[in-house]
Parts: C-alpha cells; structure tokens; sequence
C-alpha cells in the first residue's frame, strides 16, 4: 500500500444502540487484517439527547426490534447481548469516551462501555457506574469526575454531533471510509463483506489496495 493510501474510518455510533455494539466485530477484524495501516476512529452520537424521552425498556417496541433484529444479529455474530432493564441518556457515556480518548484508552474503554449496558444491564447515565467502566480499563476515577462535574469534553460530543448532521447522518452506527480525499458513507450494522468492498473501493481511488484476508 502506498504511503498516501492511510485508511481512516470514522465511526458515529451511541452507547444505548445495539447495532452499533453489533459492528465492533466487524471493525475489530478489519484493524486485525490491516493493523497500522488502518486507523478506527469512534465519534459521538446521541440518539435521544435530553429533553427528548428514552425509549420504554418495557415497551412493545423495544421487545419486537430485539427479537426481529437484535438478538438473530448477535447469534451470528457471536455475540451475547440482553435488553438492558434501563434506557438512560448517553451524553455523560460519551463524555467519558472523549476523556478516555485524551488519555489514548478510547477504543477499550468503547468496548468496555457497550458491554457494562448490553451485556450488564448497567445504567450508563450513572456517573459512579461511569466512574467503574473508567477503572476497569485503566482510567484515574478521579479525574474523570472531574471532568464530568464540569462538563469538560460537553463541546467535543457536540461538535461530533454537528459534524454527524454536515455529512448527512441521521441514524448509527454510520462509518465514514477514507483514503487520501475519497470519502464513502456506510449506514447501519453492515457485514464485514460490505465493509471490506467500501475499504477496498476507497483505497483503489488512490491507488492502493489490500492484500486478500488469509
């Protein structure tokens, strides 16, 4: 691969949104096929920012989209997702994201984030709740309190947010592809079949390519 042929993805996606737990998979085996020459990286994107409601974890609603979509997804996928007994704002979630990012510990603390709420129920709008995932991956607790008392990394989400509306993203998890100034938009859970097309697509607008997984 040429030098000026670095892959980013951008990856828009809300800690309350299964689908978007349900693409790490997908995400994990590309940087393991391509490592360095591949950089992932997770924006924030609030589904149901305050003051709009959260959805009823009880509802109808809920139930019929985790056993029509969700739960089928995750067989395949290998993995063990439950609908959480809670539905809370995620804006302090990806707070403590943007303060995980800063300390260079954003992609286990993601990973960290959407299994503490799809795999344990945890209530990630409870900041002693954030303050454990924080712990978990190697984070000073403290300092993250800090940060979330006074709203330090508010600013970043939002711009992420704004940003996410420019493109034209209105649902996640959405990933942005990129090689030199080539730029493609995916929507929703993909398949790594469809991710590796879009991958291989961008990079050939360069003139780089990717060797054929093993």
């Amino acid at each position: 691969m040429p030098a000026d042929a670095t892959l980013r993805i951008l990856v828009w996606s809300d800690y309350v949104c299964p689908f978007c737990y349900l693409e790490r998979p997908v995400l994990d085996q590309v940087r393991s096929e391509l490592g360095e020459k591949v950089e992932i990286d997770w924006r924030a994107f609030e589904l149901r920012p305050e003051p709009t409601p959260t959805l009823d974890p009880d509802g109808e609603y809920l139930h019929r989209v985790w056993n029509q979509s969700v739960y089928p997804m995750a067989q395949a996928r290998g993995m063990s997702l439950r609908l959480p007994p809670v539905q809370p704002y995620s804006r302090k979630a990806h707070e403590a994201a943007e303060f995980a990012r800063e300390a260079g510990r954003l992609d286990a603390m993601n990973a960290a984030l959407f299994k503490a709420f799809f795999e344990e129920g945890r209530d990630l709008a409870d900041p002693d709740v954030l303050l454990d995932i924080a712990r978990s991956v190697g984070l000073d607790a403290d300092a993250l309190r800090e940060a979330l008392g006074d709203g330090r990394y508010t600013r970043g989400v939002l711009e992420d947010q704004r940003l996410a509306q420019e493109i034209g993203i209105s649902g996640v998890p959405a990933l942005v592809v990129s090689a030199g100034e080539q730029a493609y938009l995916l929507s929703g859970a993909q398949p790594y079949e469809t991710v590796r097309e879009v991958i291989e697509r961008a990079l050939g607008s360069v003139g780089g390519a990717v060797a054929p997984p093993t």
